[in-house]
C-alpha cells in the first residue's frame, strides 16, 4: 500500500530551494513512488506564490527554468483534489488550514510540515488516523523506512 500524504509548501522548498537533507528521504520516497502526495488549488496557489516572492529570487535567478520544471513535475505528480472536506480540527494559523482540509478530504495517512501551529496538532489528528509530522520523521511514521534501504 502506497501511503497518502499531503506535504506543506515549506517541505517543498525544502526540496527544491534549500536541499534540505532532513527532507531528501521523503523526497526520494516520493519520486521513487513510495509515498503519494495530495495537492488542491488552495496548496498550489500558495506554492505559486511563496515561490515568487522576492526572498527567493536568487534561488529563481540560478535556475533556468525559475522552478517551472519542479512546478510541473509536483503537478504531474500528485493527486489533484477539487473537492475539499473542512476539517474538524483548527489550525491557529488560518493560512495553513488548507493542509488539514486537504489532509482529511483525502484520508491522508501523513500531513508533513515543519510549521509550528501544524505540529502542535498532531496528538489530537491522531485521533482522525492523521499523523502530523517533520520530514525527517514521516517515512518513520509511515512504516516506509525499510522500503528505501
Amino acid at each position: 500500500m502506497t501511503a497518502r500524504v499531503v506535504i506543506d509548501t515549506n517541505v517543498l522548498l525544502d526540496f527544491w530551494v534549500f536541499a534540505d537533507t532532513r527532507a531528501r528521504a521523503l523526497h526520494d520516497a516520493l519520486l521513487a513512488g513510495r509515498v503519494q502526495a495530495a495537492r488542491s488549488d488552495a496548496t498550489d496557489a500558495e506554492l505559486i506564490e511563496v515561490l515568487a516572492r522576492p526572498a527567493f529570487d536568487c534561488a529563481r535567478a540560478r535556475r533556468a527554468d525559475g522552478f517551472q520544471a519542479d512546478l510541473q513535475r509536483w503537478r504531474n505528480r500528485a493527486q489533484y483534489v477539487a473537492r475539499i472536506v473542512p476539517c474538524s480540527l483548527l489550525c491557529s494559523d488560518r493560512a495553513d488550514q488548507k493542509f488539514l482540509d486537504l489532509a482529511i478530504s483525502v484520508a491522508a495517512h501523513a500531513l508533513i510540515s515543519k510549521d509550528r501551529a501544524l505540529l502542535k496538532l498532531a496528538r489530537k489528528a491522531k485521533g482522525l488516523n492523521l499523523a502530523v509530522v517533520p520530514p525527517e520523521a514521516a517515512l518513520a511514521a509511515l512504516g516506509v523506512v525499510g522500503a528505501l534501504e
